[in-house]
């Protein structure tokens, strides 16, 4: 099941800001970390992340830092910030609500949708 457009506006800041709580990652990475730890739901191209990347980096959310990896090539490597863990916070309650309130009107259970 892939998310249509715009709960993926909602969804996929959160989930890359998420990501990268545990460290940083590269473009490609995020890319196939989102689609493996979410069986796929919140599957997202590269040209839908970068436009993402980029809105969250100028947003002050992320910072991201050009070094040579591992195979010699240059990636760009993106970092939470400060502001961003602030954000991610505040977020993730506002995430916790809707959960909450979908649940009670019965869209949601604890093992999924209903």
């Amino acid at each position: 099941m892939r998310i249509e457009t715009e709960l993926m506006r909602g969804a996929g800041p959160v989930a890359v800001l998420k990501l990268l709580e545990r460290g940083e990652m590269y473009g490609y990475e995020l890319v196939e970390a989102l689609s493996k730890r979410t069986s796929g739901v919140l599957d997202m191209g590269q040209s839908t992340l970068y436009p993402l990347l980029y809105n969250l980096e100028a947003k002050g959310l992320i910072e991201a830092t050009w070094r040579e990896a591992d195979s010699g090539r240059d990636r760009k490597y993106y970092r939470l910030t400060g502001k961003g863990k602030k954000r991610l916070a505040a977020d993730t309650e506002q995430w916790r609500g809707v959960i909450a309130a979908m649940q009670s009107l019965g869209v949601v259970s604890m093992g999924g949708a209903a």
